[in-house]
């Protein structure tokens, strides 16, 4: 079956340290994404949301996946990768945050396969729409 891929640049007018903490807090990207997200497991080395935090989304009534975070640098990046459940495989996001003329720039790449054949693309649109969205919004709430 054919990887998907996404890859998202959103710039921010604020402080890499703000961005990085609002986007790597489970809680947090879950209602900026609309999604019922929630921490099961708490991350290593005093960061809740850090190194092998799990949090599980439930995208419907019943049905739900985890995501452990498998790489975690404060201000800088953040892996992760679906542990449990999901019509997905092989599935790997990547937030990167950097510094850009006081500003923080996030490049946000997923990639993935999907476990049904034919149905990568509609997967793809339906994981791509809402973080973009999401980004977005919080970009703009920043201005």
């Amino acid at each position: 079956m054919a990887k998907q891929y996404i890859d998202i640049m959103q710039v921010f007018k604020a402080p890499v340290e703000t961005v990085f903490t609002e986007l790597t807090d489970h809680e947090k990207f879950g209602k900026l994404l609309k999604a019922d997200i929630k921490r099961i497991v708490d991350g290593e080395g005093g960061y809740i949301n850090g190194l092998g935090s799990v949090r599980k989304i439930t995208p419907l009534p019943l049905a739900g996946f985890e995501e452990t975070v498998i790489t975690f640098e404060p201000n800088q990046v953040m892996e992760y990768v679906i542990s449990k459940g999901s019509p997905l495989k092989n599935h790997k996001g990547r937030m990167e945050f950097s510094k850009v003329d006081g500003s923080t720039r996030l490049r946000y790449t997923i990639e993935f396969e999907s476990k049904l054949p034919f149905i990568g693309g509609l997967l793809k649109a339906a994981v791509e729409m809402p973080i973009k969205k999401g980004l977005s919004s919080l970009a703009n709430s920043y201005m």
